[in-house]
């Protein structure tokens, strides 16, 4: 019994002239993921990917498709996938074969229908012919089923491929989107809560490659506050890949501008300096946009008037996929990706150590530049940049999926 895994994309069928490029990088970012699982041959056709377990026996194959499954689910680019039974192109080969490998999933079932695919149109059953006699297949040996075909309880599946045809019942959805590394590189500002790495999940699923940039300002902030940003990026790289994480030593920065600048300016200033600061380093990993997690009214920094004054310093894009979301909706997409229990750890970040008591909500761009030209803006950022450390975070070997420092 040979089963295969079959893929399905959605957008990149789109992509015209391009798609070929679009559908080599998410090959290469499925081989990728699969390299420490066991060995696999692919091909592709068809706006499908064949992934196919080279074992010797069918317990081996199917645990290295138990294995394979949930690290293809976190992969951008699969709009869905399934495991499926390869058959010859015969269509008593097929109904003999499908009563055996639908056993378990039909007997739990109450209802089902037959969906075909004929993708060779050279097969010599049309579509509805098919799913009339398997369907008359499977009832003659499921007694207990009936045909639903509206809500069934299962949907059979059988496509009639170039070298095969393929069967299968349990269709899941993958994560959508477009391959990471297609649409270029941006540098993430990462926080440790809740935002920042849904917003950074979020772009990496239009196929951007993600850096992250993090502020600490020990001693207010403690070392278990950067060791949880750290555990952020962890569980980021299942679904974004390989990550480079800078820290950004911001202490002396955040003391500078509260001894010399208008307390109710502060978190502006603040906005305004780790966004050229983030620039800087975003040159090293060749970035061309930032991400950051705002949501527009979500806090005093957050207003429209507010980023403006943030913006005001960015020469390159800055991206923000929240912005029209509210927080139940961001929690929400924080427990989907396994971020929210980190992110709520009891550990502050430095945007919440120097918080005005009366922040400015309506800040007007002149006010700002006037109370920065107080301080050496430049050499702040310059200093900040020189004493920024790097790591990179890889995608783990083991069987949770997750991420491992190197």
């Amino acid at each position: 019994m040979r089963e295969i895994i079959l893929i399905k994309y959605g957008e990149l069928a789109l992509k015209g002239l391009n798609r070929n490029t679009f559908e080599d990088v998410l090959l290469r970012n499925i081989r990728r993921r699969l390299k420490n699982v066991g060995a696999f041959s692919y091909a592709k056709a068809q706006s499908t990917i064949y992934i196919t377990p080279e074992a010797d026996t069918d317990a081996e194959c199917s645990a290295l498709l138990d294995a394979a499954l949930p690290r293809l689910k976190k992969i951008f680019g699969i709009a869905a996938l399934s495991r499926a039974l390869a058959c010859e192109k015969d269509f008593s080969d097929i109904a003999a074969r499908a009563i055996p490998y639908l056993q378990d999933v039909l007997s739990n079932a109450k209802t089902f229908k037959v969906e075909a695919k004929r993708a060779d149109k050279a097969f010599p059953m049309k579509s509805p012919q098919i799913c009339a006699e398997l369907g008359g297949v499977l009832l003659s040996h499921f007694h207990h089923l009936k045909v639903n075909v509206t809500e069934p309880d299962v949907i059979v599946t059988v496509e009639i491929r170039d070298t095969n045809a393929y069967i299968h019942a349990a269709k899941e959805r993958g994560a959508g989107g477009l391959p990471v590394g297609t649409a270029g590189n941006a540098m993430l500002l990462l926080s440790g809560g809740i935002d920042s790495p849904v917003a950074g999940w979020m772009m990496a699923k239009r196929g951007l490659r993600i850096s992250a940039v993090h502020f600490a300002a020990p001693p207010y902030t403690s070392e278990r506050a950067r060791l949880k940003v750290e555990a952020l990026c962890e569980k980021l790289t299942p679904w974004c890949g390989s990550m480079a994480f800078y820290c950004v030593p911001f202490t002396e920065i955040q003391e500078v501008l509260r001894r010399e600048c208008p307390e109710e300016y502060f978190t502006i200033l603040m906005r305004r300096l780790m966004m050229e600061i983030a620039q800087q380093i975003a040159k090293i990993d060749d970035c061309g946009a930032l991400i950051t997690g705002e949501s527009l009214g979500q806090v005093a920094s957050q207003t429209l008037h507010a980023l403006t004054c943030t913006d005001a310093v960015a020469k390159i894009p800055v991206l923000r996929p929240l912005i029209g979301l509210d927080k139940t909706e961001i929690t929400d997409i924080s427990r989907k990706i396994d971020t929210f229990e980190t992110s709520i750890l009891p550990y502050e970040d430095c945007c919440t150590v120097f918080t005005p008591r009366h922040p400015k909500l309506r800040p007007k761009l002149d006010e700002i530049e006037a109370a920065q030209a107080a301080v050496n803006w430049d050499d702040m950022v310059a200093q900040a940049v020189a004493g920024t450390t790097k790591k990179i975070f890889a995608l783990h070997v083991t069987e949770n999926g997750g991420g491992i420092l190197i």
